[in-house]
């Protein structure tokens, strides 16, 4: 069999999953032409996504029992803005990625981009890289891990971003404040205001249902935004008081 994008190669592998009723890792890596490793990120993107179960040197299908309890699907929305985000990114950029579901959801796009170079505090945006098949270079910004955000934070995260410089940071927010700024829920804000210091372009990606949605604690102020990606629910006047404080705002097409 030759060697196929990953999308299909993943869907053969379920399928032959489905028939054979286990796989090894051995065995597909010659039937698909391709290394050990690729079916190896292969076998643990479609076991996170509860497809299958890993077991030494292979996978068996998800038991049963166990189907329904997986990661919930990420809503078409917040696909619409990750391709958008995407689409800003040119080949060989330095990046930030900050902790969120949305920002996450920009991962599987960015195999395609070449010589990417990605900074993250999330473990879980970390994971999603490494299971790609042309993963871009991964830096670790390390820290004090929260619970809440499920992030690194800290004074030692903070001296690690400040020893480079980005072109863009792509971080995701609780609210939009259309007065203030970014808005959250965690009270641990000096990270996110170091990546932006950082970054030559500070882009928010938010679902539209959360843009005038008023939370305590002011994250990143509009002067520190260049763009904001949201998607096509946002309503006129929301789009007219954002365009007004001079923010490139992109409204994404689902």
């Amino acid at each position: 069999m030759s060697k196929r994008n990953t999308p299909q190669r993943r869907h053969t592998i379920l399928a032959l999953l489905a028939e054979q009723g286990e796989v090894s890792v051995d065995e597909l890596s010659k039937a698909f032409a391709t290394s050990e490793v690729t079916i190896r990120k292969d076998l643990a993107a479609l076991e996170k996504n509860g497809l299958l179960l890993r077991r030494y040197g292979g996978a068996v299908p998800m038991p049963q029992e166990l189907i329904g309890d997986g990661v919930q699907p990420v809503s078409q929305y917040k696909q619409a803005i990750a391709r958008a985000a995407v689409a800003r990114i040119r080949e060989h950029a330095r990046i930030i990625i900050d902790s969120g579901t949305t920002t996450a959801a920009m991962i599987p796009q960015l195999g395609h981009k070449p010589g990417l170079v990605v900074m993250t505090n999330s473990l879980n945006v970390a994971r999603a890289i490494s299971e790609l098949e042309h993963e871009p270079v991964l830096l670790m910004t390390g820290g004090t891990w929260d619970p809440h955000s499920e992030s690194f934070q800290g004074q030692v995260a903070e001296q690690v971003l400040r020893s480079y410089d980005f072109d863009q940071l792509f971080i995701g927010a609780d609210g939009i404040d259309l007065a203030r700024g970014t808005t959250t829920f965690n009270e641990l804000l000096g990270l996110s205001r170091v990546m932006a210091e950082v970054a030559r372009e500070v882009v928010v990606l938010v679902e539209s249902d959360k843009i005038g949605r008023k939370i305590p604690n002011l994250e990143l102020p509009w002067s520190s935004i260049h763009s904001l990606i949201t998607d096509e629910r946002l309503s006129l006047e929301a789009r007219e008081q954002l365009t007004a404080r001079g923010i490139n705002l992109i409204c994404a097409d689902v």
